[in-house]
């Protein structure tokens, strides 16, 4: 069966879909959606370094990723505003990893799979590490569920609960940086933060529960992932951004339905 390319593609993007879900929901109710862009965006950074070092590229983008978070950690509490602080390193990381890689000679990259994803050339060890990238993001918050769903609803019930919202956040953070890794060679370094953010948002005007919208944001991502195959294979489209449409039409969708079944709410 994983003889079959579209069988792998698909095994995949339902792999980064899984794991994207649940942390995407964080993403949305956290309003950290210029974190994740500027996580993605430091993974190409971390492409370049593990090029260099030859060593795993996954390896390479939780490292720069987590350095990243790091990084803002410890800036933030210094008079940057948040807002500057992530567009300044997203786009310094994006573009010094890109400039890295242009130094490196007698390595043949095609830069636009990184970017936009090459779900079509997914291999068996590519498939096995985005699943095994995914369960792990899946039993870390299935652990810190309740802890970080606490955090994030209010920090000083968190505290009065011994719960460490700082502590939280940093599990987010690796959750994420693990995320990115696996979720490169599906949608590329610019397109992952989509993946997150689109699913989750679509699934919040269905949802009453935050573990509903988790589990429907990983059936939209999942379904999205499927259709928007099937439409690149069809129309000869790149199956990134194909599948980052499909959501896009989802969420579209959801809010339109949303938005006429208040109405007609309202004048009942």
């Amino acid at each position: 069966m994983l003889d079959d390319f579209m069988v792998r593609a698909t095994l995949a993007g339902v792999g980064v879909a899984c794991a994207a879900a649940p942390l995407g929901c964080f993403v949305v109710w956290r309003r950290m959606a210029y974190f994740g862009d500027a996580t993605a965006h430091a993974a190409m950074l971390g492409v370049a370094l593990s090029l260099a070092l030859q060593t795993s590229v996954f390896v390479g983008t939780v490292a720069v990723a987590l350095a990243m978070a790091v990084t803002v950690t410890v800036l933030s509490g210094r008079g940057y505003g948040m807002d500057t602080l992530l567009g300044v390193l997203a786009h310094s990381a994006l573009a010094a990893g890109l400039v890295a890689v242009s130094f490196l000679s007698g390595v043949r990259l095609d830069l636009m799979a990184y970017l936009f994803g090459d779900l079509l050339a997914v291999g068996r060890l590519d498939l096995a590490v985005i699943w095994g990238g995914a369960a792990l993001v899946v039993v870390l918050l299935a652990w810190r569920w309740s802890a970080l769903l606490l955090s994030t609803l209010n920090e000083e019930l968190a505290r009065a609960s011994d719960i460490d919202p700082r502590r939280e956040e940093m599990f987010l953070t690796v959750a994420l940086a693990i995320t990115v890794a696996v979720a490169i060679k599906v949608v590329g370094v610019l397109l992952i933060a989509a993946m997150l953010i689109v699913p989750a948002a679509a699934a919040r005007g269905l949802s009453r529960t935050p573990e509903v919208m988790a589990i429907l944001a990983g059936a939209i991502g999942s379904f999205s992932t499927v259709a928007g195959l099937r439409a690149a294979y069809v129309f000869d489209t790149p199956a990134g951004p194909s599948i980052v449409c499909v959501a896009a039409a989802c969420f579209l969708a959801v809010t339109l339905a949303t938005g006429v079944g208040r109405r007609g709410a309202r004048r009942g």
